[in-house]
């Protein structure tokens, strides 16, 4: 499988956790990793340049902190400009059966994010605009990938989620993942899927 990582994160001096995963995803064998903020300081986005990207690559990862309830606003910007009618969805639409992947990081705990919790609502309900984005373009939206709380990089869950990104990538990139199972979950854990840090 072809994957592309679009990694958009506006603050990164303040993200040791993002950055890390950051590091584990370019670190990966035969995936295409583009740091959006790096390429595009003035937001000057190279349409025809993004829409090549997804058209040579199977599985789109969007890599991102949750930034008031949404994507930092590049991301938002890249999805305006790069998702052009006739592109990416409509008659002549060119992303149908591509996968779309979310892998996201919060603040706020896994019980912030409820319906008896801070924020009021499940997560899953904040990734709506990109899962009816993935779905209008034809693509297949896989459950999130998700860490809460993430601050402390040194903390135990931390470390694993960060080996278990790389975990994730390398088992997508080597084809040893079976993403439509994977479509029927409501979250992505890799060790729930049988892959361990190791591969």
């Amino acid at each position: 499988m072809r994957v592309l990582v679009l990694f958009a994160h506006p603050a990164q001096r303040k993200s040791s956790i993002n950055l890390a995963m950051a590091d584990v995803a370019r670190r990966v064998d035969g995936l295409t990793f583009v740091d959006l903020y790096e390429e595009y300081p003035r937001f000057q986005i190279n349409i025809d340049r993004e829409q090549e990207r997804l058209l040579d690559h199977d599985v789109i990862v969007f890599q991102f902190p949750i930034y008031w309830y949404s994507t930092p606003s590049l991301l938002k910007e890249w999805q305006d400009l790069v998702l052009e009618y006739g592109f990416a969805y409509g008659p002549q639409g060119k992303l149908a059966d591509k996968f779309a992947l979310v892998c996201v990081t919060t603040g706020g705990r896994e019980t912030d994010y409820s319906t008896t919790g801070g924020n009021n609502y499940p997560l899953r309900q904040f990734l709506l605009p990109l899962q009816q984005t993935a779905t209008l373009c034809g693509m297949k939206f896989l459950p999130p990938f998700v860490l809460h709380a993430a601050n402390h990089i040194g903390t135990l869950e931390a470390q694993r989620h960060i080996a278990s990104y790389g975990a994730l990538l390398s088992a997508i990139t080597a084809n040893q993942l079976d993403l439509d199972e994977a479509l029927a979950r409501d979250s992505i854990f890799p060790a729930d899927l049988h892959i361990t840090a190791e591969h």
